[in-house]
């Protein structure tokens, strides 16, 4: 006999006549479940030196697809997000990539990082699989231009020119970078030197770190020991970015430092703790703290619905946002959903607004949005725009 909870589920997901009510185990009635349901798969580092960014890329957007789901979801059909952990490494992301595609979930969802999307790109454009809101700003995604990939988050070109036009504005142009050594770092380097090319400038010096690693000590002997830079442009995740602020301000450095959103906000605040003070972030969706209205109340109102200690943060605002864009995506696909149906519906979104925050793309521009902003971390686990 089966348990009430499992008549329940039935009952929610309409499962009853599909089945019958024999005794199911729990992996039968997950994938029952599922052929009931919009499946997306997301590879992510849930453990590893990056594991903030996945777990709240992840919170951020179960969410929004939760609270879908408790109010009948899209047409009917709950959205389903199945996470896999890749550590932050290519060839795990790659390997998840393979099992959602021979599993035929709908589309892939919220990736997190340059080298594990771009490990993932090639299966996304055989198996013509929708790829949305990867966690990177990398220009290798956009060009050359793939009609099954969508970014709703602005560029490190984006973001690096606006971090160098400030560090310049404010007369500090001896600017060097530490960077991430893989395609990631390649990318937000690429970003700051095409900046300080428009104003006749070059990097003071270049110093990198490895994906997954803390070994900063060449770095910081690269770029502080003799060479007094203005400012630090740091383009890696939060731990090496942490470890290298501490080691640099040791060796003497008095200079700013600032980061692109893909390191992780509350994650750099949190390693920082108090070292955190002064440090500058840019990033790509609006502030998640505070007062709010549109898309951020209505994140914030989730997550206090929600319970637990989770805290507003920028990644979660991401994984948020993300869902709701690609919610509406589903609800206008149509009488005949398909991932060609998915495409299509948005593409036409042209002048979106999803609360605040709007998102445009079309057949030609698959970037949702260009906005930029830079935060002030203060060091007390507070952000300040």
């Amino acid at each position: 006999m089966t348990t009430s909870l499992q008549r329940r589920r039935y009952l929610q997901y309409g499962l009853q006549g599909l089945l019958g009510l024999g005794t199911l185990s729990s992996a039968d009635w997950l994938q029952a479940q599922e052929r009931r349901a919009i499946v997306l798969g997301q590879s992510a580092p849930l453990t590893g030196p990056a594991s903030q960014l996945g777990l709240q890329m992840q919170a951020g957007a179960k969410l929004f697809f939760d609270a879908l789901n408790s109010s009948g979801g899209v047409g009917g059909l709950p959205v389903v997000l199945r996470t896999m952990d890749d550590g932050y490494e290519p060839e795990r992301c790659k390997a998840n990539t393979e099992k959602f595609i021979n599993d035929e979930v709908f589309a892939l969802f919220g990736y997190v990082g340059t080298p594990t999307s771009l490990a993932a790109l090639p299966l996304v454009n055989q198996h013509k699989i929708p790829f949305f809101a990867p966690l990177t700003g990398a220009q290798s995604l956009r060009d050359p231009f793939s009609r099954w990939v969508f970014h709703l988050r602005a560029s490190y070109f984006d973001e690096t020119a606006l971090i160098v036009n400030q560090l310049t504005q404010l007369g500090l142009k001896r600017i060097s970078v530490f960077h991430q050594n893989d395609a990631y770092g390649q990318a937000g380097l690429s970003g700051v030197q095409r900046a300080l090319k428009t104003q006749n400038l070059d990097p003071l010096a270049v110093a990198t770190v490895e994906r997954n690693s803390v070994d900063v000590a060449k770095a910081v002997k690269a770029l502080v020991q003799g060479q007094h830079p203005d400012g630090i442009v740091m383009v890696s995740a939060y731990k090496s970015c942490a470890a290298f602020i501490r080691e640099a301000r040791k060796a003497g450095y008095g200079g700013v430092f600032y980061n692109v959103s893909f390191v992780g906000t509350q994650a750099l605040s949190d390693e920082l703790g108090k070292d955190a003070a002064g440090v500058v972030v840019s990033q790509v969706v609006p502030y998640p703290m505070g007062q709010a209205t549109g898309v951020v109340a209505e994140y914030q109102a989730a997550l206090q619905k929600a319970g637990g200690d989770g805290k507003a943060n920028y990644t979660a605002m991401e994984g948020f946002l993300a869902a709701k864009v690609f919610t509406e995506g589903l609800r206008r696909m149509g009488a005949k959903p398909s991932r060609e149906s998915l495409v299509n519906a948005l593409e036409g979104m042209r002048d979106f607004n999803a609360g605040g925050f709007r998102v445009k793309f079309t057949p030609q521009d698959h970037v949702g949005s260009n906005f930029v902003e830079l935060s002030m971390l203060t060091g007390d686990g507070r952000v300040k725009r």
